[in-house]
């Protein structure tokens, strides 16, 4: 026999059955739209592109058509006032449209993750991050038409995109020859201590997205390489010098801060192990996030930040790897065991590819032009990217300021001369400055913060 007390309780539990059936069936939704969804998968990304040890150029062909990806899926429907890239961006043409019952949340979501795999290595942690993350939107009540309706969509932009990225010279110049080195005096040559092969001599040959050409911009010629103890050039080698000897606490802190460099190696007699860090590209992705997080950003507009950024990081690099490889300038390493002091090092270890321009002026200033646009001017921001790689935060009072602290130190850290760092920045200012008036990703795009 059931008592009537539980006969009585019989109707709430039936009630309470059916309020947690509610809630499971909408809680994907609040996920979907939850931008620290795509943050994560953001993350994932840049933990992927650590662990494959890509250098700076190519970790930022990865951002770069990974969020685009995303972002395309989005801009399929109108609801979300976003404006396609296809015929805006060379050669990239319209995606096909959306098909019924798909959530463009998790689609996009998909053709980021979809992206990302096809242009790393190891795609297992990706992979696993996927499967957890799709297993939890089931278990919050995803049904299975929506879910198959969405990856379908998904992949099918992924497979766009990828077709696209494909044609942009990259797998040709896979095969292009390795650099020669020079036996000019004044021509870059490998430095300690693994004296590394110049990396990415053909990236001016990689399609840019909104820069007319890899040359658009080239920067201003450098001094004449000259040991002329009169010459402007000799003065800066020896300002690299004299700043090496003379290094205090914060201007170290801030070399070690902005050095990522994905591949540090470290050498105790025979033996020999690597240090893996996060590349200058994916420390402004680092950035990106900061600031979305700070204004409580959507997914959507989280979406398009890291698409604009990822952007104008993947032109700045191709502007300046087309000078570092026409100018194929020495490193201050060089010279100064060759003619000031045999026993000198650099605070940080010296990067394997020519020293003009300096590639974190550029890239930085360009990424900062466009957040600048994008989130204002006068942007406080506490940076924590570089915490997990054992470095404490600093702050910044806008993005320009972080990326003039990002260019100085390469001076501190004793790896370029000012003349490489002045017109590093400005060269990276074109090219942020061209994509920010270029680069059309929302209806109100020139009041961008009014939907913000």
């Amino acid at each position: 026999m059931i008592s009537r007390y539980k006969l009585a309780l019989i109707p709430w539990l039936l009630l309470l059955f059916i309020f947690a059936s509610c809630q499971k069936d909408n809680s994907y939704e609040a996920t979907l739209q939850d931008a620290e969804t795509y943050q994560k998968c953001a993350k994932k990304l840049s933990d992927a592109i650590v662990y494959d040890i890509f250098s700076p150029p190519v970790a930022s062909r990865v951002y770069a058509y990974s969020n685009i990806a995303a972002f395309e899926t989005l801009a399929a429907s109108e609801a979300f006032g976003l404006i396609s890239l296809a015929g805006q961006i060379t050669e990239l043409t319209p995606c096909p449209e959306p098909i019924p019952d798909v959530n463009l949340h998790l689609a996009s979501i998909h053709a980021f993750l979809t992206v990302g795999k096809a242009l790393i290595f190891t795609e297992k942690n990706l992979g696993d991050f996927q499967d957890q993350l799709y297993q939890q939107l089931k278990d919050q009540g995803l049904s299975s038409g929506v879910r198959d309706a969405s990856l379908e969509y998904g992949e099918t932009v992924a497979a766009h995109i990828l077709k696209w990225a494909n044609q942009d010279m990259y797998k040709q110049t896979r095969t292009y020859p390795k650099y020669t080195i020079s036996t000019e005096p004044y021509a870059w040559k490998p430095t300690p201590p693994d004296y590394m092969e110049g990396i990415e001599p053909h990236w001016n040959k990689i399609r840019t997205l909104i820069l007319d050409s890899a040359d658009q911009f080239v920067p201003t010629p450098p001094h004449t390489l000259t040991m002329d103890e009169s010459s402007p050039f000799y003065a800066e080698l020896k300002e690299v010098f004299d700043v090496g000897n003379e290094l205090n606490d914060e201007r170290t802190e801030i070399a070690k801060f902005w050095d990522c460099n994905p591949y540090v190696s470290h050498h105790k007699g025979h033996a020999m192990f690597a240090t893996k860090k996060i590349t200058p590209g994916g420390h402004w992705m680092g950035i990106t996030a900061i600031a979305c997080r700070q204004t409580n950003s959507g997914f959507e507009t989280t979406v398009e930040a890291f698409t604009r950024t990822s952007i104008a990081l993947f032109d700045a690099f191709i502007s300046c790897w087309d000078e570092k490889w026409r100018s194929i300038v020495i490193r201050p390493e060089t010279l100064i065991n060759q003619y000031m002091d045999e026993d000198w090092k650099p605070l940080l270890q010296t990067p394997p590819f020519p020293e003009y321009t300096s590639g974190h002026s550029v890239i930085s200033r360009a990424a900062a032009v466009t957040l600048t646009d994008f989130f204002g001017d006068d942007f406080y921001f506490e940076d924590i990217t570089e915490e997990e790689f054992g470095l404490p935060m600093r702050t910044f009072n806008s993005f320009l300021e972080a990326s003039e602290e990002a260019a100085i130190s390469r001076l501190y850290g004793g790896i370029h001369y000012r003349m490489a760092i002045e017109n590093g920045v400005a060269q990276g200012h074109n090219v942020g400055d061209f994509v920010v008036e270029n680069l059309k990703t929302t209806q109100n795009n020139n009041e961008l913060m009014t939907h913000r």
